[in-house]
């Protein structure tokens, strides 16, 4: 028996491959399914099934294109109501992959239909449980996603279905499991994962706060709902998708992975609805950029913050990237399911600089600097785009606190004509911010280079927290 852990870190993603005896099965893929297509050929063995553990919010599930070009049955547990040809399995039921076994256990509780599937070994031992959001390590899946589509349930009554769950389904299972989830620390889908991506059961027993044994069902419900962030806007969206179905990969990148003239690139941005997405390295973008473009790289959690920050999942998309990144940025888009680029500038942003054309730049201080200009320029605006949990831990007295994925809702709350220092917790986020304060009509914005990190370290500015205020 062979189990693979692929994990993508940039949308704190695992999907596994589970193989034996020439016959393999995927759980929870991404939708770029090459990669898990090349393992089974590298082993001799034929993917047979695509288990799912419930229908996905933060990315779109490769459970369809596996189908398509493999041949694979796609698995769901009970209850699921996809629209697509599905086996909608039973609780309990058993499912052979060469010479293992894996057990369908439904877990409602992060979504109704939720699933784990425990496998067992060639000699018939229990041998690990893949939790997809019902058990990560270190936290639980966040009940509250209910919120995202049509239901009368509310977010205490999956909170109860998620306690019963854990206690009757996953803790009476032997200490020695495996537990493989599908995120780890990052993912919006929790809020106190791990960064470690596995664990034993028995040791989740011990650290997990959601598993103590002394603790109640009310306990549990006012714990796992507690501090809950509101959801990513396009969880609703990609949860659509995977109910319902979507367009293959393929086509997509047949029409997104076109490249663009100079000429062309103009022509496209000028007479079409585009949005011009820098996906270059903060440090990069900062130095030059075409005017009217957002700086979202592809060094850090890009994904998610496409998703966070681009309301319209149909918004047409031209890109500019490195030379080399451009179908890495179409993919990384269409994980999140937007799926409307049309093109790429050939050569990205030298193309544009070296004919000569308008370009922007945004500085980036360093924390000594910052303090310079701050207390020589009294009308200077510090702004903190972090999470709320970020700057409650520790802030810059005199900061304004608005945080990235609120920016363009509170927007009209800001100053277009004040001076704006921004910083983050390492200068990723701070340029996003600044390249979408621009684009807004702001004049006058640079970022603080390392961000609060260096801040901490070297600004002689008052810190406070929010306990202290």
């Amino acid at each position: 028996m062979k189990i693979k852990q692929i994990y993508t870190g940039c949308i704190s993603h695992a999907a596994y491959y589970v193989e034996s005896k020439g016959e393999a099965a995927i759980f929870d893929p991404l939708r770029d399914t090459q990669p898990y297509i090349d393992k089974a050929k590298a082993d001799d063995a034929v993917i047979k099934y695509v288990f799912e553990t419930h229908f996905h919010a933060d990315f779109v599930s490769g459970h369809l294109d596996l189908m398509n070009k493999t041949g694979a049955k796609i698995v769901f547990g009970p209850t699921a109501i996809p629209n697509y040809d599905a086996i909608i399995a039973e609780d309990n039921q058993i499912f052979e992959i060469g010479d293992i076994k894996i057990q369908v256990l439904h877990t409602p509780g992060h979504t109704m239909e939720s699933t784990t599937y425990l496998i067992y070994d060639e000699s018939g031992k229990k041998h690990a449980i893949i939790t997809g959001d019902t058990l990560f390590i270190g936290d639980v899946g966040r009940p509250d996603l209910v919120q995202l589509v049509k239901s009368d349930l509310t977010e205490e009554i999956l909170a109860r279905h998620l306690f019963r769950s854990l206690r009757d389904k996953i803790m009476t299972q032997p200490d020695h499991l495996i537990v493989y989830p599908n995120h780890g620390a990052g993912s919006a889908c929790g809020k106190n994962m791990s960064k470690e991506t596995m664990d034993t059961l028995g040791n989740q027993k011990q650290t997990n706060y959601a598993l103590r044994a002394d603790m109640t069902e009310d306990e549990f419900v006012k714990e796992v709902l507690f501090g809950l962030t509101t959801p990513p806007q396009y969880f609703p969206k990609n949860v659509l998708m995977n109910i319902g179905g979507y367009e293959s990969l393929d086509k997509i990148m047949e029409r997104a992975n076109q490249s663009l003239s100079l000429t062309d690139f103009e022509h496209t941005i000028q007479n079409k609805d585009v949005l011009i997405l820098d996906t270059r390295d903060a440090s990069d973008f900062a130095v030059g950029f075409i005017p009217g473009s957002i700086n979202i790289g592809l060094n850090g959690p890009f994904a998610t913050w496409v998703g966070e920050l681009i309301a319209d999942i149909k918004q047409l998309v031209v890109l500019v990237a490195d030379k080399g990144k451009e179908e890495e940025s179409i993919i990384r888009l269409s994980r999140v399911g937007y799926d409307c680029t049309i093109g790429y500038l050939t050569g990205g942003f030298d193309t544009w600089k070296n004919a000569g054309k308008e370009i922007e730049k945004i500085e980036r201080i360093s924390p000594v600097e910052m303090d310079k200009w701050y207390i020589e320029n009294a009308d200077r605006v510090l702004l903190d785009v972090r999470k709320t949990g970020e700057y409650e831990i520790e802030h810059l007295k005199d900061a304004v606190f608005v945080p990235l994925n609120k920016l363009e809702l509170q927007i009209n709350s800001l100053n277009i004509y004040s001076d704006y220092i921004i910083y983050c917790a390492g200068g990723y986020r701070s340029m996003i911010a600044a390249s979408l304060m621009l684009k807004s009509g702001f004049k006058n914005v640079c970022d603080v280079s390392g961000g609060y990190g260096e801040i901490a370290k070297y600004s002689k500015l008052r810190k406070e927290s929010l306990t202290t205020v």
